[in-house]
């Protein structure tokens, strides 16, 4: 069985082909809809990467994030999520380098937990995040303003996801907040409203849907409790009374993928396969997540699908590798596994970390090259790492 059977994906039509740049016209940068997933490199490149790496031994670590290409996750020592990732170097002090297979934020996350010692290094330095780049440190500072002048900044906590930059995790820190994932943002959002007190508030960065999921769906809030902060309006386009009656102050941002999948999606999947059930990450928008019947985190997602009888049936809702990677592990166990949309799309950014890069990294490290480190300057890793202990540290 090929993987273009079980995940049921169709090819983008040829019309959008046409246009000279093999995408989407509803997507955005960070995600390619070409009908098919990267071809995978020369083969010879496997046996290089194979050697160097060998040759480093223990003074490299490699880490792969699960939306990673087949052919870098194989070599990866560890694989996971954002954080999980950014944990493991931290517990890895004799690793000398540490190369991160994943995007720019992560590799940020890293370096402010790993050692004075140890280089964090990014293969393909354009391997950045849409979402994270949503948010800028001078958009979240005139935002913090907008909020001083309504009154409101001091009964305001910031809890920041963990997709976000160095920056805005710092911009957390000083103000007293903390970060999450999406496996913990309920106990940090609890957190954050408990230290705002009876009329506080949680502004959320840099994704709108995850805040809006975890506030109605997991602590009782309403849709009316909820705001959303567009950094591209003057006083992001909210009035004074909306930011006092607010508890629930989302940021304009996204994730380009998962940001794609429509009720329409979830409909369809339902007429398509019998039975089905319909799994998703709470990056996905409020009306994709009420229509699920499961919603989780990508470590969640896999547990689930780990877990799930034979003989069941999914449509998973997120990134298109790690469906693949799901659909084809799973096979052999009769469990059928579907992409939640017809339309192959899968992140672009992330998908830059291919095999030519990660060779070119481990070849220069064993030559005794360090290139496209990662270094996130002592200030800003001084305030991004007070967000990060506070998150370490929730009950």
């Amino acid at each position: 069985m090929t993987s273009a059977q079980p995940l049921d994906v169709e090819p983008t039509p040829l019309a959008l082909l046409l246009l000279g740049r093999e995408s989407d016209p509803a997507s955005e940068r960070g995600v390619d809809c070409p009908g098919d997933l990267p071809a995978p490199s020369d083969p010879d490149l496997v046996e290089r990467a194979r050697a160097a790496k060998e040759a480093l031994g223990d003074r490299v670590f490699v880490l792969g994030h699960h939306y990673q290409r087949d052919e870098v996750i194989q070599f990866a020592d560890v694989t996971g999520d954002s954080f999980k990732l950014a944990r493991d170097a931290a517990a890895r002090p004799e690793a000398e380098f540490i190369v991160f297979c994943g995007v720019h934020f992560m590799a940020e996350s890293a370096d402010i937990l790993t050692g004075d010692d140890q280089r964090v290094i990014l293969p393909d330095l354009a391997a950045g995040c849409s979402m994270a780049d949503m948010a800028t440190a001078e958009q979240v500072a005139e935002a913090w303003d907008v909020l001083t002048d309504a009154g409101v900044a001091g009964d305001t906590v910031p809890v920041s996801y963990m997709n976000s930059s160095a920056d805005i995790k710092a911009f957390t820190g000083r103000h007293g907040g903390t970060i999450c994932t999406s496996s913990n943002a309920k106990r940090a959002l609890t957190w954050a409203f408990e230290r705002a007190g009876d009329n506080g508030k949680v502004l959320f960065l840099p994704d709108q849907h995850l805040g809006r999921n975890t506030a109605v769906r997991e602590l009782g809030l309403t849709l009316d409790d909820c705001v959303v902060y567009n950094p591209h309006r003057p006083n992001g386009g909210l009035t004074v009374e909306q930011l006092r009656a607010a508890k629930m102050i989302l940021w304009r941002g996204h994730c380009s993928v998962h940001g794609r999948f429509s009720l329409e999606s979830v409909r369809e999947v339902r007429e398509r396969v019998p039975g089905v059930n319909v799994l998703v990450h709470p990056e996905c928008r409020h009306e994709v997540v009420a229509a699920a019947d499961h919603v989780g985190s990508t470590e969640h997602i896999i547990a689930t699908l780990d877990a799930a009888p034979e003989g069941s049936r999914w449509a998973v809702g997120t990134e298109l590798n790690l469906v693949r990677r799901l659909a084809n592990r799973y096979a052999d166990q009769g469990k059928e596994i579907v992409f939640l949309d017809r339309t192959v799309c899968f992140c672009s950014t992330m998908n830059r970390i291919d095999l030519p890069h990660l060779v070119w990294s481990l070849e220069s490290l064993a030559a005794g090259k360090v290139i496209n480190r990662i270094e996130v300057d002592r200030e800003t890793e001084h305030d991004a790492k007070l967000a990060l202990e506070r998150m370490l540290a929730l009950p």
